[in-house]
């Protein structure tokens, strides 16, 4: 049987949703923003930390392990809710999560706080593929769109307020309370989902698919190494990264093959005969690809070009966020009122095309002021297809499979942000270096050498001739990386225009009766 709420079941279209449930809900974005705030809050934490530990050389791993683990995690965790209940898979990642930030803010060396960041990226990915796939059990297709705000506000709080609070917490507290603040924010949202959300346990006779697990965790691993290695620790060409890339697709084509033979396959093949879900999964890729490359470049052109303090190119992102909240909100209503929702991932996508190439316009002489305008059309097409995509990719499948539907959509839009990072910071990496050596000469190789970003200290010091050729040249890198993004978001618009709008599901009993429409195939 499917997963039920015993604690408030969805109500007819229009009603309102009970108490218990819209606590869970709350418990839910609780743990959502615990998943999305941490790497925002360690990122400001890390010069401390190294200060103190040691091994600078192994910095980085602190990111990836953390992001490797949830990466590979995540389409796991959807699978095990499916078939085994949704809220003790979802109350575990919980718990090792929490266990991961303990250990992590225990840590007396860098190795030791790596492998805990490793443990917390196991229980992160049970967190957003856990809040995801609840919401599609108590919320039905119709209604949620309503609840798309809610999510958006989280994201947007994290983003800006991440690196606030964790420079508050490093400055006043320690380093180690960015790890210990989880803790009280997750007991708040277990004892919130342990006594209100109720949900009939469920038992799978076919046990967990292990070799696809392995070749999934092996397959996803290759290529987060591969974009986070590539032009940084190992030239793009060099035996290792082709190794990682032989690794990766024989992994994934293994991994394919064997899913059709599989028993209870992690990721069963048959999703994917839903155009509309094959679709979703390519425009959240290209959605994680646009943002987190914007998300990383924007606040480096704010801080560098226009001078800008870490601070306050946090809050100069206001433009940007507060677009994307306030269209998912709209979105989201529309949505709920209408059942029609093809129109947004179209005017989304074009949207972030144009929001895009005019991002890639901006020079030395932009000001704020338009750099905002910028960015809040950036934002408005974000807002159209952040929440829109998750929406209906649940619609399109059966109810049985609304945890792997879930987790495989985040996955999706995981990888896409990993890719954004690495090939968007490759393209600027490269112009950046080139711009330096034209303009400074010797002493601007010199000065990127080892990195093109610089910070503001080590910015600070340059002379005023490599300090302009800097400016000029992270304008020109800014360029191309945000070029690349919008030449890659009308790949999202050609997907929007093939979606097929497959009526949303409304609530109560009507869902019971018939889950989804019949998954129409490619």
């Amino acid at each position: 049987m499917t997963d039920t709420v015993a604690a408030g079941a969805a109500p007819t279209d229009g009603a309102k949703q009970p108490r218990s449930v819209r606590v869970v809900l709350l418990a839910l974005m609780i743990a959502m923003m615990l998943a999305m705030l941490d790497n925002m809050i360690i990122g400001t934490a890390m010069p401390t930390i190294v200060g103190e530990l040691g091994g600078l050389e192994h910095l980085s791993w602190v990111v990836t392990a953390y992001t490797l683990a949830t990466a590979a995690s995540t389409p796991v965790w959807g699978k095990i809710g499916d078939m085994y209940g949704r809220k003790g898979s979802f109350v575990t990642s919980i718990v090792i999560f929490l266990i991961g930030s303990a250990l992590s803010g225990m840590a007396q060396d860098m190795g030791q706080l790596i492998a805990f960041r490793a443990v917390q990226g196991l229980g992160a990915g049970g967190l957003m593929a856990g809040v995801m796939a609840i919401i599609g059990d108590l919320i039905p297709p119709r209604e949620r769109g309503k609840y798309q705000g809610m999510m958006a506000a989280v994201m947007a709080l994290a983003m800006i307020g991440g690196p606030l609070v964790g420079g508050t917490i490093t400055d006043n507290w320690g380093w180690r309370w960015a790890f210990y603040i989880n803790l009280p924010l997750g007991v708040i949202a277990l004892a919130a989902i342990g006594v209100v959300l109720h949900l009939p346990r469920k038992r799978s006779q076919a046990g967990i698919d292990y070799l696809g697990v392995t070749l999934l965790t092996v397959g996803i691993t290759a290529i987060v190494l591969v974009t986070t290695w590539g032009g940084t620790e190992y030239a793009w060409t060099s035996t290792r990264i082709m190794e990682l890339i032989a690794l990766g697709v024989a992994s994934l084509v293994g991994f394919v093959f064997w899913q059709t033979r599989a028993a209870e396959p992690v990721v069963p093949l048959h999703i994917f005969r839903s155009r509309n879900f094959t679709l979703m999964s390519v425009i959240g890729f290209i959605v994680g690809f646009v943002m987190f490359g914007a998300t990383l470049f924007l606040p480096l052109y704010q801080q560098s070009v226009q001078g800008a303090s870490a601070t306050n190119s946090g809050l100069l992102l206001l433009p940007m966020l507060g677009a994307m909240l306030v269209t998912s909100m709209v979105a989201g209503r529309v949505t709920t009122n209408t059942g029609r929702y093809k129109v947004f991932p179209v005017v989304g996508s074009a949207l972030l095309i144009v929001g895009l190439y005019l991002l890639s316009t901006m020079d030395t002489g932009t000001s704020r002021l338009t750099s905002g305008v910028f960015m809040a059309v950036v934002g408005l097409g974000m807002g159209c297809l952040m929440q829109i995509t998750m929406l209906v990719a649940q619609n399109s499948v059966e109810l049985k499979d609304m945890g792997v539907a879930s987790s495989t959509t985040t996955l999706f839009r995981t990888l896409g942000s990993s890719f954004g990072v690495a090939v968007m910071g490759a393209l600027f990496n490269h112009r950046v270096q080139d711009v330096m050596a034209e303009r400074a000469g010797a002493l601007g190789s010199k000065v990127t050498e080892q990195s093109a970003q610089l910070d503001a200290a080590s910015l600070a010091k340059l002379p005023e001739a490599a300090r302009e050729a800097y400016q000029h040249a992270v304008s020109s890198g800014t360029h191309g990386a945000f070029l690349l993004g919008a030449a890659v978001a009308v790949l999202s618009l050609a997907a929007s225009v093939f979606v097929r709008e497959v009526p949303l599901k409304g609530a109560g009993p009507q869902r019971e009766e018939a889950p989804v429409a019949a998954p129409e195939t490619v």
